[in-house]
């Protein structure tokens, strides 16, 4: 009895020290803090995780999962983690690297023959480290029109890379590329006859007690608690369908809430271990962590001791206050979430929201990295909130003039009919316009889910409200010559893909 009143002391002496040695905006004001800066936001539900020297210190959630309904976020609520699945991705590249079952500098074309890229010479040249590092000539999101939540398997994803006419040269800048990685997946799958999902499921979320974690949309659907996606429409919260996003596998389609991802953050601060047990050997974690791309100048008056960023293999690393942080972003049609980390200081933080309209995610975990940093007190998602203010507004003032203008109905140049039928671009496929008792609508053939209604403006433009949401409101050109439709400009929000796409109208 007494051994164990000798133990029970010294675990609760042990965990005092841990507590006492974090941050005051820890200890003392963090949830204040998450309470005020969500209803700011107009954030549904958050979580949050910081583990610090090799201890999960804070797992816990706020708000709901469903805006208007009770059921609480809490550690174990899943969440779309989306672009924060790479890191799973190059890990496992890395670790079948390691195993020499493929080679990250090989090309890639010897796992899969039939992957090319547009420019032939690119597509001789192209290695599993090029599709991992985000330098295949692509600007950022290029093609994520076509890829995100369609109906395009992982494998026409990849193929379509040879219709992607890149934007800049081969290797010569960063260009954040979701198919990318994709590819790595599918290199994957070729080199151990065993799909993504059940090689990160197998190496990694069981020997990490990752119990919730999965990479399925019906594991999402499926599971009681798992969060809505939220986006704000007009100024107003609205709760939305869950995107299905099974096709962006190695790339975006991991669903997991903070408390597993703790277990993630453990291996990768005590040197791949996890509960004392080898899960990946550091050479393979060191290896995700080298800088392979440079992805720009961050210097900013917010972050003035910031001075590069770069690229690894899952992994942006950037460097402030004299220590440098590993981390990564992920967004999906309703969610936003962040992951970061410091080896030099054993510690890292989750951070997921159930709203794709906010910089909360990222500002609350930059504030928990000074907090542990020493950095004087200043509230980053205020500053974050009112930097962005002004563009809020003015974009709200161009949304109302838009309605406003398609409000007046004005008569198209042309008969209605004249606009309906099919149009093509070589990169996407096809979209078909019809009357119907709503007016004008546009049907995608790879988003079926995706209907956008057309309302005439004048000057031969469309306004365009899609069924999904976070397309927003679009402005489409036609085009219009001897009195015959020749073609429509299709674009979706930026966050989606930069790039508009040329439809042809079919005969």
């Amino acid at each position: 009895m007494k051994t164990n009143k000798l133990l029970l002391l010294a675990f609760f002496l042990f965990f005092g020290l841990i507590v006492k040695s974090q941050p005051a905006f820890v200890k003392d004001s963090l949830d204040n803090f998450i309470k005020r800066e969500m209803a700011r936001w107009q954030v549904p539900g958050l979580a949050i995780a910081i583990v610090k020297d090799g201890k999960i210190v804070v797992s816990k959630g706020y708000g709901v999962k469903e805006f208007g309904k009770p059921e609480p976020v809490d550690e174990y609520t899943l969440f779309q983690i989306a672009s924060n699945s790479k890191a799973f991705t190059g890990t496992a590249v890395a670790l079948l690297n390691d195993e020499k079952r493929l080679s990250l500098d090989e090309k890639v074309s010897k796992y899969l023959p039939y992957f090319k890229l547009y420019d032939k010479n690119s597509s001789e040249m192209a290695t599993v480290r090029d599709v991992l590092t985000h330098r295949l000539g692509l600007q950022t999101f290029q093609g994520d029109f076509l890829n995100w939540g369609s109906t395009l398997t992982r494998k026409e994803i990849v193929e379509h890379l040879a219709l992607t006419k890149p934007v800049h040269p081969f290797r010569y800048k960063y260009g954040y590329c979701n198919a990318g990685f994709i590819t790595a997946g599918e290199v994957i799958l070729a080199v151990t006859d065993t799909t993504w999902d059940d090689f990160i499921s197998a190496r990694f979320f069981k020997p990490l007690e990752m119990k919730h974690t999965n990479s399925f949309y019906s594991g999402m659907v499926n599971d009681a608690n798992a969060c809505k996606p939220h986006t704000l429409w007009n100024g107003k919260l609205v709760s939305m369908s869950l995107t299905n996003i099974d096709n962006m596998g190695a790339s975006a389609s991991i669903n997991s809430n903070v408390r597993d991802m703790s277990n993630w953050l453990l291996m990768q601060l005590d040197s791949g271990r996890f509960n004392g047990k080898r899960v990946v050997p550091f050479k393979v974690l060191a290896e995700t962590r080298k800088s392979n791309t440079i992805v720009g100048d961050p210097s900013s008056r917010l972050y003035k001791s910031k001075h590069f960023s770069t690229y690894g293999l899952g992994w942006s690393s950037y460097d402030y206050e004299g220590r440098r942080i590993w981390e990564h972003s992920g967004g999906a049609n309703g969610f936003v979430t962040k992951t970061e980390f410091i080896p030099e200081e054993n510690m890292g933080v989750l951070v997921y929201t159930n709203t794709d309209a906010n910089s909360l995610y990222e500002a609350l975990a930059k504030q928990v990295i000074e907090a542990y940093l020493a950095v004087p007190y200043r509230n980053i998602s205020e500053i974050y909130f009112n930097g962005s203010k002004a563009g809020r507004i003015e974009e709200q003032k161009l949304l109302d003039s838009l309605e406003l203008l398609a409000s007046k109905k004005t008569k198209t140049e042309l008969a209605l009919t004249s606009y309906c039928g099919v149009y093509k671009n070589d990169f996407y496929g096809t979209i078909e316009i019809k009357n119907t008792k709503a007016g004008l609508k546009m049907y995608m053939s790879n988003h079926p889910n995706n209907i956008g209604t057309l309302r005439y403006l004048g000057n031969n433009e469309f306004l365009c409200n899609y069924n999904d949401l976070t397309c927003g409101v679009q402005v489409l050109p036609v085009k219009i010559e001897n009195g015959e439709v020749k073609s429509i400009t299709v674009r979706v929000n930026d966050f989606i893909d930069y790039l508009t796409y040329d439809f042809e109208k079919q005969k």
